[in-house]
């Protein structure tokens, strides 16, 4: 059997594997040693899985990871995510639907700090649904705000999707970080537009409130302080060149901690806590890594990459339709898979196709995170609705599900422009690192 017989053979082991529920790490590494040992022999096999553990754990890119990780998991602890809200709903007291846009707001503003989509809409959840709910909110507004604006925690700066992304294709993670701002600010903006139209079609979802007053909304503005400073010291740092990636997580993560020390809401055992968070999250995405390195040992010896796109070029499909069929694939594939395998798993296959076709592989990494963030919401797998549904189990998954529905008409319109548009992913990576 040549090496690209058994290379898709592999990849079909691999999606039997994944639908029989095996982790998508272990499917990865198990496919991945024994193809490579097909083609290369049972010694060079060993040398990879002996190899690949090393080179992740010496590897200065993923220093990143714990730091940010640990970063978020502080100021969560700290109380920013309640104070973002509180702001946010500030901002929009008086108009109706205030608390759903508060709520896509603070979602933004805690995923500029946290960096994960799951803990937004984990925390969001318990901050936004009972305050709305008291406020006559229907669940499935509250509910569709939280899952949406969760997802925003992955393409707004610092994201660990874009990590891992530049780890699998070598790419800048400041020119990553740099360009998903200005698309997740508009998703965001895009996101509150859907709540709008919500709340002009069913009014009877979000009863109109009083405005606050003058100096209760001021000092609820104010009271972001923290976060607005720990945002602009280690991503306008990490933009302006004084931190490389690894110093601004540091950076942050310190300064979540001095912060959530100074303002009296992060305790000793809370800090304590937050760090054994942070290492056993690590330690879980370090095993998938590993994993993924030893499939794409793999892919690379079996010459996967090669045969995909010598068969494209054979079908002579413009590049837009390579970019429509792949959006297809990989909403499907959002169906049963987390973002990180999907990224591991399929990058090192579609992007050298995609860059073939004359894609710049940074914006190629904002659609790909656009993509995974729909995976995250759309009916009937979003890991973030099965997170909300775990937070309020009284509300019925089928509900969850219609008040999402109105929010998916946001990331498609951004896939739209971003692919209409390529300037908004790409403009200020340009400007700030020419």
């Amino acid at each position: 059997m040549g090496a690209g017989a058994v290379g898709l053979t592999g990849m079909a082991a691999l999606i039997v594997l994944i639908f029989l529920r095996v982790p998508v790490g272990v499917a990865m590494g198990l496919v991945g040693f024994f193809g490579y040992a097909a083609i290369d022999g049972w010694g060079r096999a060993l040398s990879v899985l002996g190899q690949a553990p090393y080179d992740v754990a010496t590897g200065y890119t993923l220093t990143v990871v714990p730091l940010f990780i640990v970063m978020g998991d502080l100021a969560l602890r700290a109380g920013m995510s309640a104070k973002l809200y509180d702001a946010s709903r500030s901002l929009f007291f008086g108009v109706r639907g205030a608390q759903a846009y508060a709520t896509l707001g603070a979602c933004a503003g805690f995923g500029a700090i946290c960096g994960s989509s799951l803990a937004t809409a984990a925390t969001m959840t318990r901050i936004a649904v009972p305050q709305m709910r008291k406020a006559g909110y229907d669940d499935r507004l509250s509910t569709g705000a939280v899952a949406a604006g969760g997802s925003l925690g992955i393409l707004i700066p610092p994201s660990i999707p874009f990590v891992v992304y530049a780890l699998t294709t070598q790419e800048s993670v400041p020119r990553l970080f740099a360009a998903g701002m200005i698309p997740g600010l508009l998703l965001t903006a895009l996101y509150m537009l859907v709540a709008f139209a919500v709340t002009k079609v069913r009014p009877d979802w979000a009863p109109r409130q009083e405005a606050q007053q003058g100096g209760a909304r001021l000092r609820e503005i104010a009271a972001v302080w923290d976060v607005v400073l720990l945002f602009a010291v280690t991503i306008g740092g990490l933009y302006l060149g004084w931190f490389t990636p690894t110093e601004a997580a540091a950076v942050g993560a310190f300064g979540a901690l001095a912060l959530g020390a100074l303002g009296g809401g992060l305790s000793f055992s809370g800090a304590l806590e937050s760090f054994r968070a942070a290492i056993k999250t690590t330690c879980m995405l370090f095993v998938i890594v590993i994993c993924a390195v030893i499939f794409s040992y793999f892919v690379v010896q079996a010459q996967l990459p090669g045969l995909l796109v010598a068969w494209t070029q054979s079908l002579h499909l413009p590049p837009l339709g390579l970019i429509c069929i792949l959006i297809v694939f990989y909403i499907l594939l959002g169906c049963f898979m987390d973002g990180l395998g999907m990224i591991l798993i399929t990058v090192p296959v579609f992007l050298p196709l995609v860059v073939a076709s004359g894609y710049d592989p940074i914006w190629f990494g904002v659609m790909l995170v656009v993509l995974i963030e729909l995976g995250l919401i759309h009916p009937p797998v979003g890991m973030n609705i099965f997170i909300i549904q775990g937070q309020v189990p009284d509300v019925p998954v089928l509900r969850i599900y219609q008040g999402i529905v109105p929010f998916l008409a946001a990331p498609f319109l951004l896939l739209v422009l971003l692919i209409a548009f390529p300037q908004i992913a790409l403009w200020l990576p340009g400007l700030l690192f020419q």
